[in-house]
C-alpha cells in the first residue's frame, strides 16, 4: 500500500493542476462528455446529459485530497444548477439521476447540510421511482416511459444509480426506495449477468407481463460480446449493492464480474473497449481507460468485502492504476485538459473514440483518493 500511495502522490499533483485550470476555464459551465482531440469543450446546453455531475464530483474529491477551500466553493456553486434542473424538469428522463444527484447534491447535503441539495436529491429519488416498471421491477434506463423502443429496458450502468435510492430510504425512513433498488438489482443479477460471467449491456422485459425477453448491446461489439465498461460497472455496482443489502448473491455476482474482467486484459492491464478483443493478442482495437478506472475502484471496494480474495483484487487494482498513471494519464500537461486519455464512449457510433471521458477522469481521481487517503469515505 505504501509504495503505490507514494507513487500516486505525483499523479495527484498533476491531476490537481488540470482541475485548477478547468475551474478557471469552465466556471459555472460543464465540460462535454468527452474530449475532442484531447481537450474538453464547454457542454452545449449547459447542465444536460448524464455526465455533468462528474465535474462537481471531481471538485469534491480535490477538496478531500487537499482541504483547500477553492475546491469546496467550486463544488458548492454547482448545487444551484442541479436544483434548477430538477425544479424545471430539465432532461430527467433517465435512470442516471443516480449519478447526477449523488455526486452533486447528496455530496453537498452530507458535507454542508445544504437543505436545497437534500430536497433536490430526494426529488431525484422520487423521479427514479416513477421509472420503475411494476411488472418486472426494473428501472427503465432511457427515454420517455411510453417510448416503445425503451419500454422495459434497463442497462448494467444502473447498478451505480441505486445508491441514491438507498440513501433516500436512510434519509427519510421510507422503505420504498430501498425496496425498488433491491428488486431492480436482483433482476440484473439474474438476467444481465450471463452464465459465463459476462454481462449484457442492456436487457429487455415485457412491459405488461414482466417476462425477461432478451439482451442487447448499444456500445459493445455485439449483443453476445462483453462491453468492457459494462463489466466494470458490474464489479463496482454489484459490490456497492451488496454493501447496502448484505445479499451474498450480489457479492458473488461482483466476484464473477471481476474474475472475468481480470482474465481478459491485455499485457498492460488496460481493457480494450470490448473484452472480446482479448482473444486476439496484439489487437489494435482501442483501449478504454475509463473502464479501467471504474474497475480499480470496484476491485478495491470488492477487496474489502471479500477477505479471501482481498490480496488478489487489491494487487490487480494497483497494477491497473499504475498502468493508467504510466501510459494514460496526461500528467497535468497543458496540451490536454483531461486527466486520462485513450478512453472510448461509444465505438459502434464513432463517439468519443480514443479520447478523454468525464467519467473516466472522475473515477481515476476517486481511485487516487482511495489509495492516498487511508480511511477516505467514498460518496456512493
Amino acid at each position: 500500500m505504501t509504495a503505490i500511495a507514494d507513487q500516486t502522490g505525483t499523479a495527484v499533483a498533476a491531476a490537481l493542476r488540470t482541475i485548477d485550470a478547468n475551474i478557471a476555464e469552465f466556471g459555472d459551465s460543464y465540460p462535454d462528455d468527452t474530449t475532442e482531440n484531447g481537450r474538453y469543450r464547454p457542454r452545449p446546453g449547459g447542465n444536460v446529459g448524464w455526465t455533468t455531475s462528474f465535474w462537481p464530483g471531481m471538485l469534491w474529491l480535490a477538496h478531500d485530497l487537499t482541504g483547500e477551500e477553492i475546491y469546496r466553493e467550486a463544488a458548492v456553486a454547482h448545487v444551484r444548477s442541479f436544483v434548477h434542473r430538477m425544479d424545471e424538469g430539465i432532461d430527467l428522463d433517465t435512470h442516471d439521476l443516480g449519478f447526477l444527484y449523488t455526486l452533486s447534491c447528496v455530496n453537498a447535503w452530507r458535507r454542508e447540510g445544504d437543505p436545497e441539495a437534500k430536497r433536490a436529491a430526494l426529488a431525484a429519488a422520487d423521479h427514479l421511482l416513477t421509472r420503475v416498471l411494476p411488472s418486472a421491477g426494473i428501472i427503465q434506463a432511457w427515454g420517455a416511459l411510453a417510448d416503445p423502443r425503451q419500454r422495459g429496458r434497463t442497462i448494467v450502468d444502473s447498478l451505480m444509480n441505486t445508491p441514491l435510492l438507498f440513501w433516500a430510504s436512510r434519509t427519510t425512513g421510507d422503505p420504498r426506495y430501498a425496496a425498488a433498488a433491491r428488486r431492480h438489482t436482483a433482476q440484473l443479477r439474474d438476467h444481465i449477468l450471463r452464465p459465463d460471467d459476462t454481462t449484457y449491456h442492456t436487457f429487455y422485459w415485457d412491459p405488461v407481463t414482466g417476462e425477461p425477453l432478451r439482451g442487447e448491446t448499444e456500445q459493445g461489439s455485439a449483443d453476445d460480446s462483453c462491453w468492457a465498461r459494462g463489466q466494470a460497472w458490474g464489479i463496482y455496482g454489484f459490490t456497492l449493492n451488496h454493501r447496502y443489502t448484505g445479499d451474498p448473491t450480489l457479492l458473488d455476482a461482483a466476484v464473477r464480474c471481476a474474475d472475468y474482467f481480470l482474465a481478459h486484459l491485455p499485457e498492460d492491464q488496460i481493457a480494450h473497449w470490448d473484452l472480446i478483443f482479448a482473444r486476439s493478442p496484439g489487437s489494435a482495437e482501442e483501449r478504454d481507460s475509463s473502464a479501467a478506472a471504474i474497475a480499480v475502484n470496484g476491485l478495491l471496494e470488492l477487496a474489502a468485502a471479500a477477505p479471501a480474495r482481498e490480496d488478489a483484487y487489491r494487487s490487480a487494482a494497483y497494477r491497473i492504476l499504475q498502468s493508467l498513471q504510466d501510459g494514460y494519464a496526461t500528467g497535468g500537461k497543458p496540451d490536454s485538459n483531461a486527466l486520462l486519455l485513450h478512453g472510448v464512449y461509444d465505438k459502434p457510433k464513432g463517439v468519443g473514440v480514443d479520447e478523454g471521458t468525464l467519467w473516466g477522469d472522475y473515477f481515476y481521481l476517486e481511485a487516487l483518493a482511495r489509495v492516498t487517503r487511508p480511511g477516505w469515505t467514498h460518496p456512493w
